[in-house]
């Protein structure tokens, strides 16, 4: 199992070398020159070459790569935003938090609503509490992000006055960006979750349990609910980098200062350090998530832990032999 544990550890690596270069690209690609955004347009050309300079974009492409990947392995550096000259990586963990608030707190509602909706509607298949909840899901997967929070703005704030439009430092501001990422995340749990449960209440270890006189609910809950935990589990993974994405949208709208908001308005400045270090950031969280996600699916399901081990044994005999031979 530790061995599995490293081994899936090991591949951050790759992965967030990849990363580091198509970031990189991007910074290359991207239109817009960073010195006009800083300079004012009386600057001379020898201002606008002098900040250049200083700001190393007059270095090969290699050189500056190489520096700022030997920065974030040597020091966890992900370079000095040019607007206010304070380091990326100490912006980015003051917005952390609040990301992390509407991300885990969207996650959790979202289950919480999520896992019982798609259990009734497996239950009910074909009823038209079934029909109610798909044609919900099939709403709150097609509704834009954006759109939805907009409209929220227009009704809960504008003509009812109930919550506050923008981000004001109050526990209330988070309702609506909560609501807003946690739609999609709804509808894509309940669809899983409907799609198991069907899966598992035609198993015959639950027809045998309700030819036992077993109560209904027993045999939805013990039965056939806990074998989809690890489809469950995998949903939370995807759901929370689902969060994760749509919180780059959502906190734009209501002007919440976490990391999506921070990369938002990065981009339209020509940021680059802070373009690159928040999406970094992100794509190691989420990277992160994806590993954790992989070794919770041996606590909830004992069959993959038993893989590991007789895989293990197996290539233990095999050493053996070749040994032997």
């Amino acid at each position: 199992m530790l061995r599995y544990v490293f081994k899936r550890l090991l591949y951050l690596i790759p992965v967030m070398f990849g990363v580091l270069v198509l970031v990189f690209l991007m910074k290359l690609v991207m239109p817009g020159d960073p010195v006009e955004e800083l300079l004012p347009t009386s600057a001379t050309e020898e201002q606008r070459e002098a900040l250049r300079e200083e700001l190393g974009l007059n270095d090969p492409v290699i050189k500056q790569f190489g520096d700022y990947v030997w920065g974030i392995i040597s020091r966890g550096d992900l370079g000095t935003s040019y607007k206010s000259k304070q380091p990326v990586m100490t912006e980015l963990l003051q917005r952390f938090p609040k990301t992390v608030a509407i991300g885990v707190i969207g996650l959790g509602i979202s289950l919480l609503i999520a896992t019982p909706l798609g259990i009734l509607a497996a239950v009910k298949q074909y009823s038209w509490v079934d029909n109610l909840i798909v044609l919900f899901t099939i709403v709150g997967a097609s509704l834009p992000s954006f759109w939805l929070a907009l409209m929220m703005i227009m009704l809960f704030s504008v003509r009812l006055g109930w919550l506050p439009a923008m981000y004001n430092g109050s526990w209330v501001s988070f309702i609506m960006p909560i609501i807003a990422v946690s739609l999609t995340a709804i509808s894509a749990t309940v669809r899983g979750m409907r799609t198991n449960m069907l899966e598992m209440i035609r198993q015959d270890y639950v027809r045998t349990a309700r030819a036992k006189g077993q109560k209904e609910s027993i045999v939805i809950v013990n039965h056939a609910f806990r074998n989809t935990l690890v489809p469950v589990v995998a949903g939370i993974g995807n759901g929370l980098g689902m969060l994760l994405g749509g919180s780059l949208i959502v906190e734009t709208v209501f002007a919440v200062p976490g990391i999506g908001k921070y990369v938002t308005d990065a981009v339209s400045q020509r940021n680059f350090p802070a373009v690159q270090g928040g999406i970094v950031m992100l794509a190691f969280i989420y990277a992160i998530i994806n590993i954790a996600v992989d070794i919770c699916y041996t606590v909830v399901d004992p069959r993959l832990k038993t893989t590991f081990i007789t895989a293990k044994k197996r290539k233990r005999v095999k050493k053996e032999v070749m040994i032997s031979g």
